[in-house]
């Protein structure tokens, strides 16, 4: 990755070495009694290892800077600091459902520096740094991402993880509405062309930081759910706040007026 700074490769490599053992506990989580696998014990265990391993790896690539793991801790108003999920889709993960994935970003007085999602089970590697582009690990060559040009609205792949009202909303748009479980990972897939919008209410910022930063730097367009006028953004109030809708140019102007309903 000669393309991207020593600091993101860095975080690459700490997110795999976290998420090494997490394809191994999915198998066997697949192969638990349902009275065993429903109790979220391993489950737990699992994420909990996981989230340990990142806080050890990313705490040497940058040392003594705030690691930011749940909406419990405090986010720092200004400075530099790195944000985390260990499991995004940790309900899909603990049904033996592979919609999840591994978050990170490092984020910079509000700004989205760096952000890597990993797909254990699917082995993809999403990451993004800013100014630079938003790629797919490739084994030879990365592959660069750019959101898809989706026109008709209501022909769009739309991927909610959001309440009723804005899915009642999604529903009266396109019925094509895919409810994933996992915010990162359906940022990262919408970078990516697979999807062509998604919306999130009240995301936890390590679930979606590294998401916005994929989709901005794939070409895309990120929202506050309600925002009516999209001739601009406002990125650190839209993570602050977890309510977000994210599309390509074409789509904007629509989905916001659907959305705000």
């Amino acid at each position: 990755m000669a393309y991207v700074s020593p600091t993101l490769t860095l975080i690459v490599g700490a997110v795999k070495k976290a998420a090494s053992a997490l394809g191994r506990d999915f198998n066997e989580l697949e192969h638990l009694q349902n009275s065993v696998r429903s109790d979220k014990g391993f489950a737990q265990h699992a994420y909990d290892k996981v989230q340990k391993i990142l806080q050890e790896e990313l705490s040497k690539i940058k040392a003594g800077l705030p690691i930011i793991t749940s909406d419990k801790d405090s986010i720092p108003a200004s400075g530099t600091y790195f944000t985390l999920c260990a499991i995004d889709g940790f309900d899909n993960f603990a049904h033996g459902h592979a919609d999840f994935a591994v978050s990170v970003a490092l984020i910079e007085n509000g700004k989205v520096i760096d952000g890597v999602v990993y797909s254990p089970i699917t082995d993809e590697m999403f990451f993004a740094e800013k100014g630079c582009g938003a790629f797919k690990e490739g084994f030879r060559n990365h592959e660069r991402l750019r959101v898809a040009s989706a026109k008709n609205a209501d022909k769009v792949l739309f991927a909610c993880n959001t309440d009723t009202r804005v899915i009642n909303n999604v529903l009266s748009l396109t019925k094509n509405v895919r409810i994933s479980g996992a915010s990162a990972l359906d940022l990262a897939y919408l970078s990516a062309g697979k999807i062509d919008a998604t919306a999130v209410s009240a995301a936890f910022i390590g679930k979606i930081a590294a998401g916005v930063l994929l989709v901005k730097e794939a070409g895309g367009y990120v929202f506050e759910i309600g925002q009516t006028d999209v001739r601009s953004e406002n990125l650190e109030k839209t993570l602050s706040s977890g309510n977000l809708f994210a599309t390509n140019e074409p789509l904007r102007q629509k989905i916001a007026e659907i959305l705000a309903k």
